[in-house]
């Protein structure tokens, strides 16, 4: 009998390790869906960005209030990770507070947990103030209703439990150690849970004991179901940030891509004597419609997207009553993306089903209204491009269905036939410096 806790946590660990790596399957076989890149340059630049963006979060203190608290609940939640690794042990040996052989570092550890626990805590609630009080704009768009509004707010309770039934475990547990319960050995420093123990001052030990195991198996069990949870939820950039940060974008802002395929063809159009690689095959498609026409970067980038809205913010397009919005872009690349996936998983392959992210999720509205300033690029705290997947959907209705609007289609035709944009002629070009 005294083994069956002990049994019952192994099989919630597995149980939720087996999951989480399920799911971490999946999302690996999804991006894998995109087309490959060289992204193996620059990689001193690359990991000094990951030191300085992802572990640094220099890009968050860009907007100090949020930008700190994040910090806060960023170091709490790696810091606290060591206490983890204890209740990890603990369950399986059925030990008690292993690592309190460490003497007094235990005891600092234990309480630099506890001031970051009510720090994470205090960094939480203030968040859930700001966007469910407080209504801060960027939470509050059209594309935030439903699940995404759902989905920030139950991050936010869970963090707030899981703070809560840590101090409480503490607590009890540091009652347990002053009335000598067996089991419960003198160990670590409770600076805050102490402010708890005045509560439960009276009650008995058995009761003690129950409330303290109540909070550890919810404690753990909630930090098990949270991991899974992360699959489903924006919060996925968690374990994402790091490496969409080491291949994000390296070269200048204003630099685009340049397609070989259409330079190639470009030369061949413009030397006739050229001759064309004999066997070498025509590309299948110019741009993209769909995610599967998008790269591994591309699709790595929207399932970090994590919908903080900075991206939109900064918009001038969005800021002038346009609907683009840029997290909606990789909103619903993600969207479409986990759509394939779900299609992957029940057919063996994807079946064609008569969907694209083009029209059926992101409007031709949208992909115009962009003035590619790189704004949002410029924003996102964790190097994400929708840049990059707009032009890839413009580069396809230009060149694949001539469906650009009617202002650009006059500037390209007059860069075919003058050279330039405007309708003049080359030999009327300098008739400006003739006239009085």
């Amino acid at each position: 009998m005294q083994f069956i806790p002990n049994i019952l946590f192994i099989i919630a660990l597995i149980s939720g390790i087996g999951y989480f790596i399920s799911n971490s399957r999946k999302l690996i076989r999804n991006i894998k869906l995109g087309y490959k890149t060289d992204n193996s340059d620059h990689k001193k630049e690359r990991w000094k960005n990951v030191v300085r963006i992802a572990l640094g979060q220099s890009k968050m203190v860009v907007r100090p209030v949020s930008g700190i608290l994040h910090i806060i609940v960023y170091a709490g939640f790696l810091i606290i990770n060591i206490e983890v690794m204890e209740i990890v042990i603990d369950g399986i040996l059925g030990t008690h507070r292993i690592f309190s052989g460490a003497g007094i570092l235990y005891d600092y550890l234990i309480a630099s947990f506890e001031i970051l626990a009510i720090l994470v805590l205090i960094g939480v609630i203030i968040f859930w103030i700001r966007r469910n009080i407080q209504k801060i704009k960027r939470f509050w768009n059209p594309e935030m209703k439903g699940w995404p509004k759902k989905d920030a707010n139950f991050i936010l309770y869970f963090e707030m439990f899981l703070m809560i039934f840590f101090l409480i475990m503490n607590a009890t547990d540091h009652q347990l150690q002053q009335i000598g319960s067996t089991h419960y050995n003198e160990a670590g420093m409770f600076p805050i849970s102490q402010f708890i123990t005045p509560l439960i001052d009276n009650f008995s030990e058995t009761t003690l004991i129950i409330i303290e195991r109540s909070a550890w198996w919810l404690h753990i069990l909630g930090i098990i179901v949270f991991l899974n949870y992360l699959y489903f939820s924006k919060h996925l950039h968690i374990l994402l940030a790091f490496p969409n940060v080491y291949y994000g974008k390296i070269n200048p802002m204003g630099k685009f891509e340049i397609l070989e395929s259409v330079t190639k063809e470009v030369k061949l159009m413009m030397d006739p004597s050229a001759i064309p690689v004999e066997g070498e095959e025509a590309p299948a498609k110019f741009g993209a419609s769909d995610v599967l026409d998008l790269s591994r970067i591309q699709l790595l980038n929207a399932y970090t997207c994590t919908e903080c809205g900075r991206c939109t913010d900064v918009c001038p397009a969005n800021q002038t009553g346009k609907k683009l919005s840029p997290r909606k872009i990789m909103m619903d690349t993600r969207d479409r993306l986990e759509e394939i996936g779900k299609n992957i998983d029940k057919n063996g392959i994807f079946i064609p089903d008569n969907k694209q992210l083009l029209d059926d999720y992101i409007t031709r509205e949208e992909l115009w209204a962009c003035t590619t300033c790189h704004a949002c690029v410029e924003a996102c705290p964790v190097s994400i491009d929708p840049l990059s997947i707009i032009m890839d959907m413009r580069q396809y209705l230009v060149m694949e269905q001539s469906a650009a609007p009617n202002e650009l289609n006059i500037a390209m035709t007059n860069i075919e036939n003058n050279g330039a944009p405007w309708p003049f002629n080359q030999m009327d070009r300098l008739n400006w410096k003739n006239e009085n």
